[in-house]
């Protein structure tokens, strides 16, 4: 991970505070909207560069832990999101629809330094993260025609336009520059080191656009964001609690098991994020609940890693 990608947290929350106060200024949140999907589809295309699908055969080489981690990621896990945001959020729609959205999207990278920090199977647990990466491109728009459908917030008509253009298309796009770069493997590693420090900065500037264009709306719901802090805590215990037990029950090394719970905890919040900006342009608080998932998900992974170090059995 580069400088920028271990900054993450304060990135994001300067880029809102940014936004914000870019906000305040007379006609700008115009110019700032309008700024919003190009900057997400150059960002997830991007992202979408680095996905090896070559390599994707090596999560497979250890088929019980492979399937164990998509199992609890792409089928428990949502299960267990839709029910804490109906018994803590149900009120409130769209940090519902937020919290869910950073729930069922894997994380891709931070989760590899603390598994590394744990002592836990870092070989493992990097050959399964394009899979991961895939998985969750396919199954968001799934969950979000789920999720958003049932709460009212947003057309399925919009919502399907939304997701073509800043999912689909930039997925195409990537999938047909590898094929090209795929004839020059040397071209393709010293394009993609030069590009990795972009999807971060992008990123950030979309966050800034959206606040800067929606800020107004965000001050009149601050005091709802301390809704979101007990169904964190909730998902982050259950799923430690969940990932362990079945790593025990299924015969899984110690340093296996640190690299399952990591695996399983650790949130896409970038991925997530970008698309709730794009699909959700007038409802910030379905981004809010995204930017503040990680300042929170990262003290609590730091604790994650700790109690992990200290399990010998």
């Amino acid at each position: 991970m580069n400088l920028l990608e271990k900054s993450y947290t304060f990135l994001i929350l300067a880029a809102v505070i940014i936004g914000l106060g870019v906000g305040q200024i007379n006609g700008i949140h115009l110019y700032a909207e309008a700024a919003i999907t190009p900057l997400l589809m150059l960002m997830l295309y991007l992202t979408f560069l680095n996905i090896p699908i070559a390599d994707m055969t090596k999560a497979f080489q250890n088929i019980r832990f492979t399937y164990t981690s998509i199992i609890i990621n792409f089928a428990w896990t949502p299960l267990l999101a839709w029910v804490l945001a109906l018994t803590f959020l149900s009120d409130h729609p769209a940090l519902m629809i937020g919290f869910i959205m950073l729930m069922v999207t894997p994380c891709t990278d931070w989760y590899l330094i603390f598994t590394g920090i744990a002592k836990g199977n870092v070989a493992l647990s990097t050959a399964i993260l394009p899979l991961n990466l895939l998985l969750q491109v396919i199954l968001l728009p799934f969950y979000l025609f789920i999720f958003a459908g049932t709460s009212g917030t947003i057309e399925p008509s919009l919502l399907l336009k939304s997701l073509v253009v800043v999912l689909v298309l930039p997925l195409a796009l990537a999938f047909g520059t590898n094929l090209v770069l795929g004839r020059k493997p040397v071209l393709k590693t010293k394009l993609l080191q030069t590009l990795s420090v972009f999807p971060m900065l992008l990123l950030s500037l979309a966050i800034a656009s959206l606040f800067a264009a929606q800020g107004s709306l965000l001050f009149e719901h601050l005091d709802i964001l301390w809704l979101l802090i007990l169904p964190i805590l909730c998902f982050f215990i259950i799923n430690y609690v969940i990932s362990q037990r079945i790593g025990k029950w299924i015969g899984f090394v110690t340093a296996d098991r640190v690299s399952l719970s990591l695996a399983t905890l650790a949130r896409n919040s970038p991925i997530a994020l970008a698309i709730a900006i794009a699909a959700f342009p007038n409802e910030p608080l379905i981004a809010l609940a995204l930017v503040i998932g990680p300042l929170l998900e990262l003290p609590i992974l730091a604790i994650v890693t700790q109690m992990l170090m200290m399990r010998k059995h």
